[in-house]
This record gives structure tokens, C-alpha cells and sequence, in this order.
């Protein structure tokens, strides 16, 4: 029976049938219906579910397919669930698993565990996942798998055809063969289209590609996602510095890349980390969340004092604690544009060392057009609500120094980052934040107190 595929929203009614019978105790009947899942949609489930609820509906899972469903898994999830399990469980789940998904289950756990998981495998899935560990994560050798088919160049077309028939399958996500020499050095590929498409009395060298270049195995993985988006790849080979053909990237390792990659930015903006669990423990949570709300504390403090500094103005012209906040809040809209399009250009890698000063230049330059725009704009609605023309003024010259260097430091901030190798996406909303909560109470209050005290 073919495994049901379900939308966002037969996912949530799925959800609520499989509350509706946990209440009821149809434990059986919940697991049939899971057998009818997919395990991304069994995935899906587990990640939209309660802690309570989710611990139930892992027990009920066949246990065959539980390696599937653990490959689907948030981060945070799968290593909570990963704790739980004995060694002897892990093994005979881990045979059913991807190298590269099994890589990453193994290196969570403790040294220990590792260990006794390793020695309950044969001695050819040990080697294998051995290999797979030698790489550092987040590179293309921890993300791909050993299960390519390889072919020499001097052998006909007609036997490569007979060969893969005698296989009986190939391995998923399979779209073309790859050519290598008695030393197992990449020398290209063929499709299988191509294949089937040939004289079968044709070498594999007459009609094989010879243009397709190899992935480095130590290449960054958010390099190889550019390089599959760019070249609009199904598989890709990974070599060794050698040449030597070592494995191979499909496309679905290639989404978990850009999905991970993301859920990073998204979640790194708000100060959470990329695996943070929606439905995850109440104390576990508020811990996580506790530190960025220091570090925003902190911040806060710094914009407090530049208020603080100025208290005497503020005292003489109530009008001003009425209108100060408006110049900060304009840059902080106006720098968090500029940072989320260029956090965007480093991640595609748009952004280098070539156009890094023009980009910030057309920044400052947007930052000051946009400061004319919308100081001219407050200046009006100021003098209407005031009828002040020299406090209209005062808010307007703050909003245009505001904007213009809201625009320079979104540019700025996750360039040098980037270059600190902090990650922009965690730390340039919040540095930017600063600098337009301070520049703009700076300008605004340091103006009226040069124009209006004096």
C-alpha cells in the first residue's frame, strides 16, 4: 500500500484524529494509521505535538520505519529521542539510515555510547561510518553517501545496461553514473537518460560528460547548496584532494542544507537557536531565551543613558520625551532593510571583497535619500501637530542623520561580522538596534539641547 502524502492542512486534521483517538485508548487504531504515513508526515506530527503526546506516538511508530522518521526529525527532537534509546536499538536502526543521517545521529551522543553503537555494527557499516566522521561537520564529506555506482570508460554501453539490470535498483535520487579509473579517480559521468539513448555498442568514453567537475570533500555545505541552486543539480560527486572519487551529495541533502541554513537566519534574528523546539519544555525554553534577553537588556541600558544625559532638556521641553522615540524607531525599520538584504547577499554569496565598498556606498547613499524623504515628512506632520518651527526642525535633522547612518551600519555590521566570523544573522540585529537607539536619541536630544538650551 502506497504511503499517504499530506498538505499542511490534512496534516493538522491527521493531527487531531490522532489526538482524538490517543484520548480515546485506540493505540491500535493510531498505529495503523501512521503506517499509512509517510515519516516526514510522521515527522511532522511528533514536531506538532505536546511532550506527553509526542512520547506516546514514538512508541507506536512500526519499528521500521523509525530510522526514517528520526532522518526527519528537527535537531532538538531527534536528540532527545536519540537519549533515550538503548545502544542495541540504535544499531538496528542505524542499518536503515543514510551515512550521512546516521553520521550525525552518532555524533550527538556521548563518547561512550558511540562506542558501544559502533561495536554492535558489521565491521562494513563500522568502516563506512568511520569514514563519514573523519570529515568536519558542515562540509560536503559529513552530508554525503557512499552509495554511488561507478562504471570504467572502456566498457560498452550494452554492458553497462545488462550490469544495472542484474542490480535489480539503484540508489535513491540516482540520475547519472559516474566514470572512474582502476584507481577510482573521477573522470566524469553519464546520465542515465544519455544512457539509455546511446548505440549500445558505444564506449562509456565516447558519450560520457567529461566537463562535470567534483565537489571538494571539505567544501563549506552552504557552498555546495549555491552550487546545486546554481547548476540546477540532482546529485553531485565529492573527491578527494587526490581526485579520488569518495561519495556523492543528492538533492534532498542539499534542501536540508538550505532549510537549515534558513531557519538559522530566521531564528538567529530573534536570538533562538535554528533547532529550537516549538512545543519544547517550559523551563528548557525560558533558559535559552534568557541570555538574549540579557544581552537586549544591556542594550536598552545604553540607549537609557543617552537619555540620561540629556535629563535636563527633556525636563525643560516636555514635547521632547513625547517625540524622541519616533527618530529611533524609523532607523531600526529603515537598518533592519538594509541588514536582511545583505545577511541575504552573504548567504547566496553575492557579497565579496569586490563589491563590498559599493554596496555599502549604495547603502549610505539610499540611507540619506530615504533621511531627505522622511525628514521633510516629519518635518510637515511636527509643524501641524506643534506648530513649532524650530522643533520641526530639530526632529527632521535627527531623522535624516538617523536614516543615513541606519543605512551604513546595516550594511556594515554583518560585512565585518562576517569577517570576525561571528554569524551576522545572530549578532547584527541586536548591534544594529544599538546603534540606532543611540545615534538617533543622540541626534535628536543633542540637537535640541545645542539649539534650544543655548
Amino acid at each position: 500500500m502506497p504511503l499517504e502524502m499530506l498538505d499542511n492542512e490534512q496534516a493538522e486534521q491527521r493531527l487531531i484524529q490522532l489526538n482524538h483517538a490517543l484520548n480515546s485508548g485506540m493505540f491500535v487504531h493510531v498505529r495503523q494509521m501512521m503506517c499509512d504515513m509517510s515519516p516526514s508526515d510522521i515527522a511532522l506530527v511528533l514536531e506538532s505535538s505536546p511532550p506527553q503526546t509526542r512520547e506516546v506516538l514514538w512508541q507506536l511508530i512500526d519499528p521500521q520505519h523509525t530510522g526514517e522518521v528520526l532522518d526527519e526529525l528537527g535537531e532538538e527532537l531527534k536528540d532527545s529521542f536519540i537519549m533515550e534509546m538503548s545502544p542495541e536499538r540504535l544499531a538496528v536502526i542505524a542499518k536503515g539510515m543514510d551515512t550521512d543521517d546516521l553520521a550525525y545521529v552518532l555524533r550527538s551522543l556521548p563518547d561512550s555510547l558511540y562506542q558501544q553503537i559502533l561495536q554492535s555494527m558489521t565491521s562494513q557499516d563500522r568502516l563506512r561510518i568511520e569514514q563519514a566522521l573523519s570529515y568536519p561537520e558542515d562540509t560536503a564529506g559529513s552530508i554525503m553517501n557512499t552509495d554511488s555506482v561507478t562504471i570504467r570508460p572502456d566498457v560498452n554501453i550494452d554492458v553497462i545496461l545488462r550490469y544495472l539490470r542484474g542490480r535489480g535498483s539503484l540508489p535513491d535520487a540516482t540520475d547519472q553514473l559516474f566514470v572512474v579509473d582502476r584507481r577510482d579517480k573521477f573522470l566524469g559521468s553519464i546520465s542515465l537518460s544519455r544512457l539509455l539513448t546511446s548505440s549500445p555498442n558505444s564506449s562509456v568514453k565516447e558519450v560520457m560528460n567529461t566537463d562535470i567537475e567534483g565537489i571538494p570533500v571539505l567544501m563549506d555545505d552552504a557552498d555546495v547548496a549555491q552550487l546545486f541552486e546554481r547548476h540546477d543539480l540532482v546529485s553531485a560527486p565529492v573527491i578527494a584532494d587526490d581526485g579520488k572519487l569518495l561519495g556523492r551529495i543528492t538533492i534532498d541533502d542539499v534542501v536540508d542544507v538550505i532549510r537549515e541554513g534558513a531557519e538559522h537566519s530566521m531564528m538567529g534574528m530573534a536570538g533562538l537557536e535554528d533547532d529550537a523546539d516549538t512545543f519544547g519544555p517550559v523551563l528548557k525554553s525560558s533558559v535559552r531565551r534568557s541570555l538574549w534577553l540579557i544581552i537586549n537588556l544591556l542594550s536598552a541600558f545604553l540607549a537609557a543613558s543617552v537619555s540620561n544625559l540629556f535629563e535636563g532638556t527633556i525636563e525643560h521641553i516636555a514635547t521632547l520625551a513625547i517625540l524622541m522615540t519616533i527618530v529611533p524607531s524609523m532607523g531600526g525599520v529603515a537598518g533592519n532593510q538594509t541588514l536582511a538584504l545583505v545577511i541575504r547577499g552573504i548567504a547566496l554569496g553575492h557579497i565579496g571583497q569586490f563589491n563590498t565598498r559599493w554596496l555599502i556606498t549604495k547603502e549610505l547613499a539610499i540611507g540619506f535619500l530615504n533621511g531627505l524623504l522622511w525628514a521633510t515628512m516629519v518635518f510637515i506632520a511636527v509643524w501641524i501637530w506643534k506648530h513649532d518651527v524650530v522643533l520641526s526642525s530639530l526632529i527632521a535633522c535627527a531623522m535624516l542623520i538617523n536614516l543615513t547612518i541606519a543605512g551604513l551600519a546595516g550594511a556594515a555590521i554583518p560585512i565585518v561580522l562576517k569577517k570576525m566570523n561571528i554569524d551576522p544573522a545572530l549578532a547584527g540585529g541586536m548591534l544594529l538596534t544599538t546603534v540606532t537607539d543611540v545615534v538617533g536619541l543622540f541626534a535628536f536630544l543633542g540637537l535640541a539641547t545645542l539649539v534650544l538650551l543655548h
